[in-house]
């Protein structure tokens, strides 16, 4: 029994009701929300989940009423099932490709152990508890997933969101309530009513946060999402112009600041029209690509490339002095070389032309990148896949 502070006594199966109709309400508003988009596995997952808790949770509500002893194996069952679809929902949501492979095979064995142990002759306060116990790991597993660090491939670990570990607590904390209700009513002592009543709080606040929550996981998911289409080139993976630029503007800013040297590259593809001509814009396509990938394995991690349009890049090298640049241009230019790409002729050497400067005290970025073009024009003009150094700008006439 839970009491109100007014003295008023709420029992336990009214408190059952209203998780079970918030459940499925939940489960309803996000069917409502994705109806005719293209949500995510994990999404979809969750829903089911969501469904699954609710209809379990008014099966709870409705045993006592109904009086069938077969309704004490379908709760313990919907449970499991439910428990079992929301940690695969996070796992599909968060990227664990082989979730089935350890998942499934716990909830089949908890499903095994439940039947096994109603078979024998447990008590439902036993099977109440064992269920329970079951419920406590999958929750401890969703808060495992959520507020473990991330590794991103090259950005490095990443710590989980401020959202994540709000979720991740909750589901921390709903774990620890259920165990507990678990190993009283095992145990037999007087406190397995105050620890019931304590999970279903927490089971109260789980379905609010992560009712919400997940929801907002998505959102966010969502927008990164649009974010990275919106400043990323879909050919290469690079940042596009905008990006590029708005990223050079930032470490111009820096470097000023920290009176730290800053260099830049134009860098243009040879002969990529006679390429694009004779082989098709699909062989283009390729060198495009290869040209990225061998350009992020060159570079360092504070070097930012990004594509300007066409078969021209640039890339920044902050800290880097005149020398280092031309150092690191032709690392990038030998390495360009050695790439092999597949045509549907022969295999196709590529080599790419390079301009470099270092942005003069208060140089702005685009008489930076003029100079870079000029330079870049020189090495074309010269022989191609070569490296030319621009002249500085005050010796400029």
């Amino acid at each position: 029994m839970l009491t109100h502070k007014d003295g008023a006594v709420i029992d336990t199966h009214t408190f059952l009701l209203a998780l079970g109709i918030g459940n499925i309400g939940f489960a309803i508003l996000m069917a409502g929300y994705i109806h005719g988009a293209a949500p995510s596995a994990g999404l979809r997952l969750w829903i089911w989940a969501r469904l699954g808790m609710g209809l379990t949770q008014l099966l709870c509500w409705s045993r006592p009423h109904l009086g069938l002893p077969l309704l004490d194996g379908l709760e313990g069952v919907g449970w499991i099932l439910a428990v079992t679809l929301e940690v695969a929902a996070y796992c599909v949501f968060f990227g664990f490709t082989r979730w089935g492979r350890v998942l499934l095979p716990i909830a089949g064995l908890s499903l095994a152990i439940m039947v096994a142990a109603g078979s024998m002759g447990a008590t439902r306060a036993q099977l109440s508890a064992l269920v329970a116990g079951v419920v406590a790991i999958f929750a401890g597993a969703m808060a495992w997933i959520l507020l473990r660090p991330r590794h991103d491939s090259g950005a490095g670990w990443r710590a989980p969101s401020l959202l994540q570990r709000i979720i991740g607590v909750n589901d921390g904390l709903f774990a620890l309530a259920v165990a507990l209700w678990a190993a009283t009513s095992l145990a037999g002592g007087r406190s397995a009513h105050a620890m019931q009543a304590f999970a279903y709080l927490t089971g109260y606040l789980l379905m609010i946060v992560n009712g919400f929550g997940f929801l907002l996981l998505c959102k966010q998911k969502d927008d990164a999402e649009m974010v990275r289409l919106a400043t990323t080139d879909s050919l290469t993976g690079l940042p596009n112009r905008h990006a590029f630029l708005e990223r050079a503007e930032h470490a111009r800013l820096a470097a000023q600041r920290l009176r730290q040297p800053l260099a830049l590259m134009m860098i243009d593809i040879d002969h990529f029209k006679q390429l694009n001509d004779r082989w098709g814009h699909a062989s283009g396509d390729e060198a495009l690509g290869v040209f990225a990938r061998t350009a992020r394995e060159v570079m360092r991690g504070h070097e930012t490339i990004g594509r300007l349009g066409g078969e021209e890049f640039a890339m920044i090298l902050p800290g880097a002095a005149i020398d280092a640049a031309v150092q690191a241009a032709q690392r990038l230019r030998l390495a360009v070389r050695s790439a092999t790409v597949i045509t549907s002729g022969p295999a196709y050497t590529m080599t790419v032309s390079i301009g470099v400067v270092v942005l003069d005290p208060n140089e702005d970025l685009s008489t930076a990148l003029a100079r870079a073009d000029h330079a870049l024009y020189a090495a074309k003009r010269d022989g191609r896949d070569r490296v030319e150094v621009g002249e500085p700008q005050l010796r400029r006439a």
